[in-house]
């Protein structure tokens, strides 16, 4: 569409395991790495770290694809550093664990971020999330931070069962779980009077948006009825908020299953 250009993108490194170690066990990253060398897993494995599970499967690239898509986003982190936009649409693996795979996510690349910009002197990061599952690992990684919010809008009632309407993960966390049907004139009421006045208030030096695209109508695994309108709406009001936007991908099983083999970062100026 004429809309990019070759020095809008950056080529994701894939991350090596010491820097994934900045969040997750070093036991758990030599067990995938040995999962993706042999292919296969022990029941001790499987039973400890949630490898081989029918939600975190054995694949040909299980280490790899996953840690290129966090190297992107730790890479996105670097590049806006001194401001700018960043999309990874191979990003926004929200429900891995420190020592577990969890929903279909490897490796946390959201927390691995985040933690790169905490590290480059942050103080104040809003982290939102509009994926339609509610990102348990992140909120996890940052229970009880004075630096870091998080803002998840997910749907009630749906795996992974947790970001309930009282857990405020020890001050750090605002969630709201909406019906089913929610559509894009309640997105925008929602947007107006919740994730834009929290994010203002925190005034952050970065943003981080999950725009999980499970939450349009078309998914089958959500029941929730946004369009992609409401992703464009979520990204033009957040942007000119803070000096410093990074948007990932996240869940959704129509179109993004086709741009989650994209393992690129897209880098603009605001």
């Amino acid at each position: 569409m004429g809309w990019l250009n070759s020095q809008n993108y950056r080529t994701s490194p894939c991350a090596k395991p010491k820097a994934l170690q900045r969040f997750h066990s070093p036991a758990y990253i030599s067990a995938l790495l040995n999962a993706e060398k042999t292919q296969s897993v022990s029941d001790e494995v499987k039973r400890r770290f949630g490898l081989g599970t029918l939600s975190n499967p054995v694949f040909g690239e299980m280490y790899r694809r996953p840690a290129t898509a966090a190297g992107g986003s730790m890479l996105g982190a670097e590049l806006i550093w001194n401001g700018g936009i960043v999309f990874n649409p191979a990003g926004g693996t929200h429900h891995g664990l420190e020592s577990r795979a969890n929903g279909f996510c490897y490796l946390n690349d959201p927390v691995l971020a985040i933690l790169r910009l905490l590290d480059l002197g942050l103080e104040r990061i809003v982290y939102i999330d509009i994926d339609a599952h509610h990102c348990d690992g992140v909120e996890a990684a940052f229970h009880g931070s004075s630096m870091v919010r998080i803002i998840s809008i997910h749907e009630a009632r749906r795996w992974p069962f947790t970001g309930l309407l009282e857990d405020d993960a020890g001050g750090a966390a605002w969630n709201l779980p909406v019906g089913r049907s929610l559509n894009d004139d309640e997105f925008q009421a929602i947007l107006e009077g919740m994730i834009l006045p929290v994010t203002k208030a925190f005034h952050p030096q970065a943003i981080i948006l999950q725009c999980g695209a499970d939450a349009v109508t078309e998914d089958p695994l959500s029941r929730l009825a946004l369009s992609n309108n409401a992703h464009w709406r979520a990204v033009s009001s957040l942007q000119n908020l803070t000096p410093r936007f990074l948007i990932l991908g996240g869940g959704g099983w129509v179109i993004i299953l086709g741009l989650s083999a994209v393992c690129g970062a897209v880098f603009g100026q605001p």
